[in-house]
């Protein structure tokens, strides 16, 4: 089995939108080619990136997940996109997409930093509902947005709230520093997107976290699901430490039921 754990579509965005109308059904397609079982789906917006989503902006962009969670329940896995900007819309919407709607997860962009009290909040109800945050992190060469997390950031976070699980996204992005900031923090997992294959960064990040605290993430569409396979199936480790990264970790983590 093959879980991505971060994937993203949404209405009316390129490249999220496809020529003949049925971006979802190929975005599927090509998961099914790559072998790749169930997709982590968040949505960053119906109309555009929405960095800064409103209530309006975020419950529209997670109702779409919840219509296609009915539509393909064996593939899709919700995560719930939520700004903690508005605190009490956000800890509404946990309820509405996880208690009631199945999600499984929780999803924060570049709203707010990772490491603001703003958080504190949502890190509390992803405790008291017993799903992770999967948390987008980066260090830029060219610096941050101004509210985009650091690992450094998520490290934090991990520190206050040692209860809450933490998927850190962009593990390439984040590079070896980053790897290393997360290390001491055991309810931190880091996804293997943000960017293309590097030599040597997983095996780096197996031999400094675990192969239990990493797991596959391709960021799709914005990335390519065989390519950002490769960056495992490539890797100089053991087969059983790619089965944990590939599905083990997040079967552990979601308890998935298997296909």
């Amino acid at each position: 089995m093959i879980i991505d754990v971060h994937v993203h579509i949404g209405q009316w965005m390129r490249p999220y939108s496809s020529q003949n109308g049925n971006a979802v059904e190929e975005l599927i397609q090509s998961a099914r080619l790559n072998n790749i079982d169930r997709l982590c789906v968040s949505s960053l917006g119906n109309r555009g990136y929405t960095s800064y989503p409103n209530a309006e902006e975020f419950i529209s962009a997670n109702t779409h997940i919840l219509e296609l969670m009915r539509i393909f329940p064996q593939k899709i896995l919700g995560f719930c996109y939520v700004n903690p900007r508005h605190p009490d819309a956000s800890l509404a919407e946990l309820d509405r997409c996880i208690v009631d709607g199945g999600m499984v997860g929780i999803k924060l962009w570049v709203a707010c930093k990772a490491n603001d009290s703003l958080v504190d909040p949502i890190a509390g109800k992803a405790i008291e509902l017993g799903v992770p945050i999967l948390q987008h992190a980066w260090y830029k060469t060219t610096g941050n947005l101004p509210d985009e997390s650091t690992p450094a950031d998520v490290a934090e976070l991990a520190r206050r709230f040692p209860d809450v699980t933490l998927i850190m996204a962009h593990m390439h992005g984040a590079g070896y520093r980053g790897i290393l900031d997360i290390a001491p923090h055991p309810n931190i997992l880091v996804d293997t997107s943000g960017g293309d294959p590097e030599s040597t960064v997983v095996e780096f990040a197996v031999r400094e976290l675990g192969a239990e605290r990493i797991i596959f993430g391709s960021d799709v569409p914005g990335r390519s699901f065989g390519i950002q396979l490769g960056k495992v199936l490539g890797a100089d480790i053991s087969d059983e430490e790619k089965a944990l990264i590939l599905s083990g970790n997040m079967e552990r983590i979601l308890t998935i039921p298997r296909l």
